[in-house]
């Protein structure tokens, strides 16, 4: 599997490029802003960008989603984020932003295919209502949800820490540990690193 991180936008994002390595295809999972940036990655790879993934509707991971013309894919919960500067917090940093629409709502249990990969869709609400995680073969890409010994805020509007913990609990910590964690902000980590030394879920 393709997978290729970029540091993207003023609050600095992961964004990653998740693929297949024999047909070139890549979901670009949370472009934050720096289009250039990604697009310079996407183009030295040879790589073909199939559709935006969002892990939710905040204005850091979505800024770029529209640079790119191709699908864009969020939970239904949070579509309308998207192109709600007061819902995406853009407002509060002094920009208002606005994407393109999502093409395809996502739901809990929905497996998205990337050549011969897949990405099963894992809803774990809390940092917003339509936070999701996407777990493919030994790897999660946990959104703002699960960082390295740390979890997502719950402060902002629309966010809830007994909703965080229990998709964190019910939904994260059921992998095994040896899986790998790529989060929406920060270095990666494991499953296991996590259930021993994050101080918000021990």
């Amino acid at each position: 599997m393709i997978i290729k991180t970029i540091v993207a936008g003023m609050m600095e994002a992961n964004c990653y490029l998740v693929g297949d390595e024999s047909t070139k295809e890549v979901f670009v999972i949370d472009p934050g802003g720096d289009y250039r940036k990604i697009k310079k990655l996407v183009d030295s790879g040879g790589l073909k960008v199939k559709a935006v993934i969002n892990t939710h509707g905040h204005g850091d991971h979505i800024g770029a989603d529209s640079e790119f013309g191709v699908p864009i894919w969020i939970h239904s919960l949070d579509a309308d984020f998207l192109q709600d500067p007061s819902k995406n917090l853009s407002g509060v940093f002094g920009f208002l932003l606005k994407t393109k629409k999502a093409t395809r709502l996502l739901e809990e249990g929905d497996r998205l295919s990337i050549g011969k990969h897949v990405l099963e869709v894992i809803h774990t609400p809390g940092h917003s209502p339509g936070s999701i995680c996407l777990k493919g073969d030994g790897v999660v890409f946990t959104g703002d949800t699960l960082f390295c010994e740390g979890v997502g805020r719950t402060d902002f509007v629309y966010g809830s820490e007994e909703d965080i913990m229990r998709s964190i609990k019910e939904k994260l910590l059921v992998l095994d540990d040896d899986y790998v964690v790529y989060p929406g902000h920060g270095p990666s980590s494991t499953i296991g690193h996590e259930r021993v030394n994050n101080p918000f879920i021990v």
